[in-house]
């Protein structure tokens, strides 16, 4: 493509990081990845990616190494908080000439990535400051001293992104108001479907990812201002302990839990000068809908497909990426804060109409993300 010459960093070595440097590799670009992390800090527990996060991932060609990978997932049972079916999906359907939905460990997906970028990526290395000039190049300082020159600086660092501050392109993230945690049961429980069973304020979700391998995920809503507990593995057995259906002998076999608060990210613009923010840096949504990874992906393939669209012309492909992506990942946070009202709605209420159409309801959550990005 036109512009291989542009001088490129990406900040940040994660989901959203990788996916934008594989993308631009793609299409004939050679993007510098770093991360203030040492390759040891990898990511933990597991991951469930929807049809569309699978069709992006086949996008970058990334569907052979993906394929051994965990479990394909067909179906999701919600049940109330006694284990009593409420509604069903069949995923299968839903992403239908989209993408399987797939259950695996994150640290295998983390894997496939820095592969397909081939692994070069320079950890410990933090970005301190970004000086900015009008129609130039982005002058970055590193925590070595070192200062290098580049025509696009990408940040892909997270919800609490160091770019996201240094380039003024808005402030913290805010709090969900919810606590999560995640564990992998080795050994648990026969469990072949996603099943989540919703209690008062909390759900728990359990799948399987292969190899007698099971991806737990539950959160309680908490109220504005609560620390995270210290002892996470407590805290879940003290909130879940009533729960039927597969969680008992799930609680029995934990033994380990990662405990995380999440939060959002909302801003006004997503680039500055030649300074432009991706994934979670950019939009970041509480992981109810398990869309996280999957705007991440699309971002970075519609990110490539700006630059050579707009080959030469950097400002006009970067008001196109944002003008392309922000309705769409405008509808994951509009539709993640429906299903978190939904969750706090009191079971009495909530499970009878989940029984009568909860089907439609989640096939509408989802149904517009069935298009191409």
């Amino acid at each position: 493509m036109a512009g291989t010459t542009l001088r490129i960093l990406i900040v940040g070595a994660g989901i959203a990081g990788l996916g934008v440097a594989r993308a631009l590799r793609m299409a004939g670009l050679r993007p510098d990845v770093v991360d203030r992390e040492p390759p040891s800090a990898g990511p933990g527990a597991a991951i469930f990616l929807p049809g569309n996060a699978t069709r992006a991932l086949a996008g970058l060609g990334l569907t052979g190494p993906l394929r051994p990978l965990g479990a394909v997932i067909h179906r999701q049972s919600i049940c109330d908080a006694g284990g009593e079916p409420l509604c069903e999906l069949d995923l299968g359907q839903l992403w239908d000439g989209v993408g399987e939905s797939r259950a695996l460990p994150r640290a295998d997906l983390q894997r496939v990535l820095v592969s397909a970028v081939g692994g070069v990526v320079r950890h410990n290395t933090a970005v301190t400051n970004l000086e900015l000039d009008e129609g130039g190049p982005v002058k970055v300082d590193f925590a070595d001293g070192t200062r290098t020159e580049y025509d696009l600086v990408i940040g892909a660092d997270g919800r609490r992104s160091t770019v996201r501050a240094l380039a003024g392109l808005g402030g913290a993230a805010r709090r969900t108001g919810q606590f999560v945690y995640r564990s992998v049961v080795y050994g648990g429980p026969p469990v072949t479907d996603w099943t989540g069973l919703l209690g008062a304020h909390s759900s728990f979700v359990v799948m399987p990812m292969g190899d007698r391998r099971l991806y737990c995920y539950a959160h309680e809503t908490v109220p504005d201002g609560a620390t995270l507990p210290d002892d996470g593995l407590a805290r879940v057995r003290e909130v879940f302990g009533g729960y039927g259906g597969p969680v008992p002998a799930v609680l029995d076999a934990l033994e380990k839990v990662q405990l995380a608060a999440p939060e959002e990210v909302e801003v006004g613009g997503w680039s500055r000068g030649r300074v432009l923010l991706v994934g979670d840096a950019a939009h970041s949504t509480s992981p109810t809908l398990s869309q996280g990874a999957a705007m991440a992906l699309e971002d970075a393939i519609v990110l490539a497909e700006v630059l050579r669209t707009h080959a030469g012309d950097l400002p006009a492909a970067l008001a196109a990426y944002e003008k392309r992506r922000r309705p769409r990942t405008r509808w994951v946070l509009d539709r993640t804060r429906d299903r978190d009202r939904t969750g706090d709605v009191a079971p009495d209420t909530r499970d009878p109409l989940l029984r009568k159409r909860g089907d439609r309801i989640f096939r509408d959550y989802y149904a517009p993300l069935r298009d191409p990005a």
